[in-house]
């Protein structure tokens, strides 16, 4: 149901009312949507035990949301830096600024998604954690003298305007954080669905915006978590910032719908619709992934008489390898004998070569064609 409101954009929402929403909101077409969501989604966890060793590839899908999340904040970076960034624990020092940004997304994600599993819920810290990997800072919560608003871009129409102020006050945050956190992990509060509650949810996060800077990459770092932590997913992968970028006008627009007008089907509507292509679409990412590294094991097994599932899975772990991790993998092998191997995935055409200065990174030509088509 929607509601005409009296809403004063450059005033702090104060009056943001508490979880769960008090109207019926739940209506035939968002069951619908709802529907082929939630099955897209099964089929992804499903997926996912395709995987020789599902964790081996967690974190190159999860680089990509990482990079993807970021972007929405317009924070950039080449995909060429990220990798090379991820390969060597020395670039990543060395990193752009913005590289790094992207690389806390993933540290953030894993820090949260460790703090659940012990915890078995979303709680404040399991927020602040996450929150003050994202930006690399020990603060906290939006203190009250700090004087958030939202503009416009500098790209939009009547850029620098006003578009929201969210609510202000230290009792205020906690009192809207603590009945955030309640309503995630009590059922009792409310047995909708948890795509429909996390839907709800992400809404309420993003317009209470309890931090000064980075509440969009942490809430979707949340979403992710909750979705996990009601067994859903067995692990944080669901690339949702693909189609937030692809459709971050309609994403800001439902957002200021509910808060002004009260109109939740539209917002549960795109985020239904979000679940759906992100989960179909990581399948098919998953579905390449899988094929490529049977054909490749075939094709190494076939033609080197060292290459195995462990060197296969290794080569898969991520875009850029250094010769290293595949020494780590073989164990003990010598530098004169990496080399040689090196060589020999070159010459197959399994890996290639790229120069950076004084080191050589190699490159899984397959792989990277797979997750940036």
């Amino acid at each position: 149901m929607n509601v005409t409101k009296m809403f004063d954009r450059t005033k702090p929402y104060n009056q943001l009312p508490l979880l769960p929403p008090q109207e019926e909101i739940i209506d035939k077409d968002i069951l619908l949507q709802w529907g082929y969501a939630s099955r897209n989604l099964a089929e992804l966890n499903k997926n996912l035990y395709r995987l020789p060793n599902p964790a081996m590839l967690i974190n190159t899908l999860i680089l990509q949301e990482a990079k993807s999340s970021s972007e929405i904040e317009n924070i950039f970076t080449t995909d060429d830096e990220l990798y090379k960034a991820v390969s060597d624990s020395i670039k990543e020092e060395n990193a752009s600024s913005n590289t790094k940004e992207v690389l806390r997304y993933r540290e953030a994600l894993w820090a949260g998604y460790n703090d659940i599993q012990k915890k078995k819920n979303i709680t404040l810290d399991t927020i602040l954690q996450v929150y003050q990997k994202v930006k690399n800072t020990p603060q906290g919560l939006r203190p009250s003298q700090s004087q958030v608003v939202i503009r416009r871009g500098d790209s939009e129409f009547r850029s620098g305007e006003i578009v929201y102020t969210p609510p202000r006050g230290k009792e205020i945050l906690e009192k809207l954080i603590a009945n955030f956190t309640e309503y995630l992990s009590n059922n009792k509060v409310c047995n909708n669905d948890p795509l429909i509650k996390m839907a709800i949810a992400h809404y309420q996060f993003e317009v209470i915006h309890p931090f000064s800077d980075g509440n969009g990459r942490t809430g979707r770092i949340i979403n992710l978590l909750y979705l996990v932590n009601q067994g859903l997913l067995s692990q944080p992968v669901l690339y949702l910032s693909k189609y937030i970028i692809e459709n971050k006008d309609d994403y800001y627009f439902k957002l200021n719908t509910v808060t002004q007008r009260g109109d939740w089907k539209s917002w549960l509507l795109y985020m239904m619709k979000a679940i759906q292509y992100t989960a179909s679409y990581t399948n098919r990412l998953i579905d390449e992934i899988v094929l490529q590294m049977n054909a490749t094991l075939d094709y190494g097994k076939k033609n080197l008489k060292w290459y195995n599932k462990e060197v296969n899975e290794t080569l898969f772990m991520q875009p850029y390898i250094k010769p290293k991790l595949l020494g780590d993998t073989l164990e003990r092998t010598s530098r004169t004998t990496l080399t040689k191997y090196m060589q020999e995935l070159t010459d197959l055409g399994i890996l290639s070569p790229k120069q950076d200065g004084k080191e050589v990174f190699y490159l899984n030509n397959d792989l990277i064609r797979i997750l940036e088509g």
